[in-house]
C-alpha cells in the first residue's frame, strides 16, 4: 500500500449536526439502497455516535483508515467498501481489530456499495461523465439486471492517447490503454471499479471507448475481438468520486463538513 494522506474538502468550522438514525435515514432514501441486489452490507455496518458533527470519507474500510477517521475528530466514517459482504465473518485478527477501533472511537461505519456507483447525481461513474463533459447520456453497464454506468458522447472527438492524457490527469494516476478499437475517442462508456465485464455491451452500442478501473485477464483479448478501446484507471482512482460526492451532498444538506481520507492501493 501506498503511502496515506488525508485531504480536507470542507470548512474545518462545524456548522451542523444530525442524529444519526435521521441521516442513517435520508442516505437510505437517497442513495435507494433496497433497490440493488448488492452482496455488500449496504447502510449502517457500525452503530457509534448518536449524533453526527463531522464526516470523513473513504473508499475503503482498512484499519488505517479506521484510524484516521477516529483521529480526525469525525462521528461517521463514510466508504464504499465495508466491511460486511453478504457471508458470515468471524470477528478475529484483522476483522476484529477494525471492529474494536470502530467501536472504541465511537465511529458509525456506513457503507454504499453499487448504489454509489449507480446513483444518477453523486454516483461515481455520473460524476466522472460530469468531469469528462459527456453529453447524450444514457445507462450503461449491466449488473444482475441493473444499469449502473453511464455511456456518452465527448464534446469533441479525441485521439486515444489523448484522452487517456485527460484521464491521467483527472486521476493522478497512469493509465493503462489496450486500444483494441478506434485511434479515436468520441463515444465513451463508463465503468468505475471492475467493469472490464461490459467490453461487449460497449460494442453492442457502438461505443468506440470503455473506461473502467481495474484490468482483468479473462477480459484481455475482448478489446481486441470487440474492437473497443479499454482504458484501465485503477479500481481506487475510479470510485473516489461517489465518496466525495456524497460527503458534500450531505455538507449541502445539513451543514456537517466533511474531509476526505486518501490511502490510495495503486490498483
Amino acid at each position: 500500500m501506498t503511502a496515506s494522506s488525508s485531504q480536507t474538502d470542507s470548512s474545518q468550522a462545524g456548522r451542523g449536526d444530525i442524529g444519526r438514525d435521521d441521516l442513517v435515514r435520508w442516505l437510505g432514501d437517497y442513495l435507494q439502497l433496497g433497490a440493488y441486489p448488492d452482496p455488500s452490507l449496504n447502510g449502517l455496518q457500525i452503530q457509534g455516535a448518536e449524533r453526527v458533527r463531522r464526516i470523513a470519507a473513504s473508499v475503503d474500510t482498512s484499519l488505517q483508515t479506521l484510524q484516521a477517521a477516529a483521529e480526525s475528530g469525525a462521528d461517521l466514517l463514510l466508504v464504499h467498501h465495508g466491511l460486511f459482504w453478504g457471508k458470515p465473518l468471524a470477528i478475529t485478527g484483522p476483522h476484529y481489530e477494525r471492529v474494536r477501533t470502530a467501536i472504541g472511537a465511537g465511529l458509525n461505519l456506513y457503507a454504499a456499495h453499487i448504489p454509489l456507483d449507480a446513483h444518477p447525481e453523486v454516483g461515481n461513474n455520473a460524476m466522472i461523465a460530469r468531469a469528462l463533459s459527456l453529453t447524450d447520456l444514457q445507462p450503461f453497464g449491466d449488473w444482475q439486471g441493473h444499469k449502473i454506468g453511464v455511456a456518452g458522447r465527448l464534446p469533441r472527438e479525441l485521439g486515444l492517447q489523448d484522452f487517456a492524457d485527460r484521464i491521467q490527469k483527472l486521476t493522478g494516476e497512469i493509465c493503462l490503454v489496450h486500444g483494441g478499437g478506434s485511434p479515436n475517442v468520441h463515444r465513451v462508456g463508463v465503468t468505475s471499479g471492475s467493469g472490464a465485464g461490459a467490453i461487449a455491451e460497449a460494442a453492442a452500442l457502438g461505443l468506440d471507448t470503455l473506461l473502467t478501473g481495474e484490468p482483468e485477464h479473462k477480459h484481455f483479448h475482448d478489446s481486441f475481438e470487440y474492437g473497443v478501446n479499454v482504458i484501465f484507471a485503477g479500481h481506487y482512482e475510479t470510485e473516489v468520486f461517489g465518496v466525495r460526492a456524497l460527503a458534500a451532498k450531505i455538507e449541502d444538506e445539513f451543514g456537517i463538513p466533511w474531509q476526505f481520507l486518501n490511502f490510495p492501493t495503486g490498483l
